[in-house]
């Protein structure tokens, strides 16, 4: 799978422009709203740019800022990461990572943010008329500065095993860029690259694993398919099959987004899915659903389980 390039919106570029933007008009079309500011000297209007998840408008920095340095950087860490399609746990930052050659030092500043490299050269490909880590390279970099959860989902986003077009890379290619020499065995790095199977859908359903697995529950299975009486196919986030119990974590975009109402409303959806529960409900011992809020408290999602009648190893955090 090749870096994506291709920016997903029309970008306003004033050294572009054929009609010069004086400065006092762009701070009105900034300040109404109209003109969204992507990096210094680039714009989109604000209705197509507010349209744009956070990891594409990310991306579209990457690919901005690119544009304004000298050939040959080494786009990195969540640079890297937004290109590959790699989402996180999290906001994402305002700057642009890009790992430099220790001899070659230099500051972050404004847009850019500078890595050292270490005495190891990162593994990377062709970014255009840059470098860009691979997702092996990626995961690493970022599972040795991020929290244990924010690691997990990086690296599970790496080996995503249902990603449209296959996973970015395995668990080995990983811990491969790991064992090469001159590398230390990041004790952080290895314990969320362990515990990451490959098998979340997204970075929430990362943390609601790694917030499970805390609070005592057994690691359920993921991606749970079963075909209901009635003929219906479903999946469930998490299921344990010791007690029977079916997991989802329902976050409210299904709700909302085109892509699951493009001819149902809300109202229609929401029946819809109260059929599924209700069908499910049928078949199982124990049903629970969660919002992607309730993993940041765990006392929540501890009060959730239990209620619903699945029993926890540890007593209430």
């Amino acid at each position: 799978m090749a870096p994506n390039d291709a920016l997903p919106l029309e970008v306003i570029r004033r050294c572009e422009r054929d009609d010069p933007i004086d400065d006092r008009r762009l701070r009105a079309l900034l300040a109404a709203g109209a003109w969204a500011k992507i990096a210094p000297g680039s714009f989109a209007l604000s209705i197509d740019w507010d349209g744009l998840a956070p990891i594409e408008q990310h991306r579209v920095r990457v690919l901005e800022a690119c544009r304004r340095m000298r050939p040959g950087a080494v786009v990195s860490h969540f640079a890297a990461a937004a290109v590959w399609a790699m989402d996180i746990l999290g906001a994402w930052p305002s700057t642009v990572d890009v790992t430099v050659a220790p001899a070659r030092g230099g500051r972050s500043s404004g847009l850019i943010r500078r890595h050292p490299a270490s005495s190891v050269t990162p593994h990377t490909v062709d970014f255009g008329a840059h470098r860009i880590t691979t997702p092996a390279q990626t995961a690493l970099d970022l599972a040795r500065v991020l929290p244990f959860a924010q690691g997990v989902a990086v690296v599970d986003q790496a080996i995503w095993q249902d990603r449209d077009g296959g996973r970015l890379t395995t668990r080995d290619d990983i811990l491969a860029r790991l064992d090469d020499p001159g590398h230390r065995r990041d004790p952080r790095a290895l314990r969320a690259i362990g515990f990451a199977r490959g098998e979340s859908a997204n970075p929430r359903e990362s943390q609601s694993l790694v917030v499970l697995v805390r609070l005592g529950f057994p690691r359920p299975r993921q991606q749970e398919r079963r075909v209901l009486r009635s003929g219906r196919l479903v999946f469930g986030d998490f299921y344990f099959p010791e007690h029977d119990h079916w997991c989802e974590l329902d976050g409210r975009g299904k709700y909302l987004s085109p892509q699951f109402g493009a001819d149902r409303t809300a109202a229609e959806i929401v029946i819809d899915e109260k059929d599924r529960e209700n069908e499910i409900r049928r078949e199982v011992r124990g049903f629970s659903r969660w919002e992607p809020a309730d993993t940041d408290h765990p006392r929540r999602l501890y009060d959730i389980l239990t209620s619903d009648g699945l029993p926890s190893s540890l007593p209430r955090p």
